[in-house]
């Protein structure tokens, strides 16, 4: 169940090619082509707004549990492209129970600490630490990171974050404490840049989650091909409105 905003509260504005450009010159980084065999690049400086868009518009993320920060740019890279999503049946069946209630950007803060706060297997402690959310927080009041949500008799049990620049969204984390939730959320997520003929989702890591969904392990050299393209596309910033998910196998139609 997609639940929406009135017309007075979506707030939805596009910004040209050019800001990033000029964020880019602004904020340098090291080429990410020279990156370590594990995908570290540099590390220190700050996530001051434009130097973490300037990161992610150049194929660069931060990722650390402890200061000093640390930027990577991994090769490969798991991506997902929108028309590539995969349903299996457990998920179909699921999206067809219409079980859960589903927002975007109706709470963000919500949303990266449940990620924060979700054990991960074979990790000891997590990298969305204190300094990582007030940074997106920062970057979802400026419009640029964004959150799916999804409820179950009005708790947040499901979710997903991340933020978009050009045709492009940068996922970082999702939670689940129900079933499918994130796996729901993750569809409404992918029907929502469908729909605005997104071109990709960058899942940065693999996990098993991301491939049963469709992702593939992208050569860096290709995603970043792939991400200059992208780019040339405005940037939607702003409140972010979720389209309704179809029963799976149908077709989805963009507007």
């Amino acid at each position: 169940m997609v639940t929406e905003r009135s017309e007075g509260e979506r707030q939805c504005r596009l910004i040209p090619p050019d800001f990033l450009r000029d964020l880019v010159d602004q904020n340098p980084f090291p080429e990410p082509r020279n990156a370590s065999s594990d995908g570290l690049l540099g590390y220190g400086g700050d996530l001051e707004p434009g130097r973490l868009l300037a990161a992610y518009a150049q194929g660069i993320f931060p990722w650390y549990e402890s200061p000093p920060t640390l930027w990577y740019s991994p090769d490969p890279r798991a991506v997902l492209f929108p028309d590539a999503l995969r349903i299996n049946r457990s998920l179909a069946k699921t999206l067809r129970r219409n079980q859960y209630a589903l927002t975007m950007d109706s709470d963000f803060r919500g949303v990266i600490e449940a990620c924060a706060q979700t054990p991960r297997p074979g990790q000891a402690g997590t990298w969305i630490n204190e300094e990582m959310i007030e940074a997106y927080c920062a970057l979802h009041e400026l419009g640029f990171a964004h959150s799916v949500e999804a409820r179950w008799q009005g708790a947040l049990v499901g979710g997903i974050y991340g933020l978009s620049l050009g045709a492009a969204f940068f996922g970082e984390s999702m939670f689940s404490r129900r079933s499918d939730a994130s796996k729901v959320a993750l569809v409404t997520l992918v029907e929502r840049m469908r729909a605005w003929g997104f071109h990709v989702l960058d899942c940065q890591a693999h996990t098993p989650n991301t491939e049963a969904l469709g992702a593939v392990l992208y050569p860096r050299e290709g995603f970043l091909e792939l991400l200059a393209v992208a780019l040339e596309a405005p940037t939607r910033c702003g409140v972010w409105e979720p389209v309704p998910v179809p029963p799976s196998g149908e077709t989805r139609p963009r507007v």
